[in-house]
């Protein structure tokens, strides 16, 4: 059984992959915060600006097989003609925490669909084989078991989790994001100054919220 807080359409706000539509798929829960309010100040992961609970988001539910969640990824997506023209549907697996759900039977049907299958994880989960694109976005206080990947998307600033402490790891990309908040400006600022000092350092913004998209 897979739970699925929200499935919908967008263009990716984030990272090496900024601009491209896909399919997002948010899985439902995570392994470090509950979701709800009053855990927030217990939580290991403090400043999360998702919804992840419950599965009463557009496009989600419960889906008891593999073959039956990525029908539905792939009625979400609807550009046949660019699928024949070559181009390759993409799906998100996002969370909450994906890699808590994300399976090799549901990566295999994705693929039977067509789709390049991406994720985004906080990297305490090792990932399954067979993904197309792996983002981790570390975070303070938890031990990474997911060191290598495709890009590591920091938020930043962390205090325990600075960008001096990943650079070793097997990425391809590293971005810093600021992170969201009453103090956003500030951290957007941070950001661009380190990145501008440490040049093997790129940033990314939610492109999706400056533009309006979910």
């Amino acid at each position: 059984m897979y739970s699925v807080k929200e499935l919908y359409l967008t263009l990716q706000g984030e990272g090496a992959q900024t601009g491209r539509a896909a399919v997002f798929l948010r899985f439902a829960g995570c392994n470090l915060w509950s979701g709800r309010e009053a855990d927030r100040a217990s939580a290991v992961c403090r400043f999360c600006d998702t919804d992840f609970v419950g599965t009463d988001g557009p496009g989600g539910g419960k889906f008891a097989t593999a073959e039956a969640l990525a029908d539905r990824v792939a009625a979400r997506w609807p550009h046949r003609d660019a699928v024949q023209a070559g181009v390759k549907p993409y799906v998100v697996c996002t969370g909450g925490e994906p890699l808590l759900q994300l399976d090799a039977p549901l990566i295999a049907a994705l693929h039977a669909r067509g789709f390049e299958v991406g994720v985004e994880t906080n990297g305490t989960i090792a990932a399954p084989p067979g993904l197309d694109w792996i983002c981790v976005s570390p975070k303070a206080g938890v031990d990474l078991v997911q060191r290598s990947g495709h890009e590591l998307k920091l938020v930043f600033p962390q205090a325990g989790a600075e960008p001096q402490r990943y650079e070793a790891l097997d990425f391809a990309h590293f971005f810093l994001q600021p992170m969201d908040g009453p103090e956003r400006a500030a951290n957007i600022a941070k950001a661009a100054d380190f990145c501008l000092n440490h040049p093997r350092w790129r940033l990314s913004l939610q492109t999706h919220k400056l533009i309006g998209l979910p």
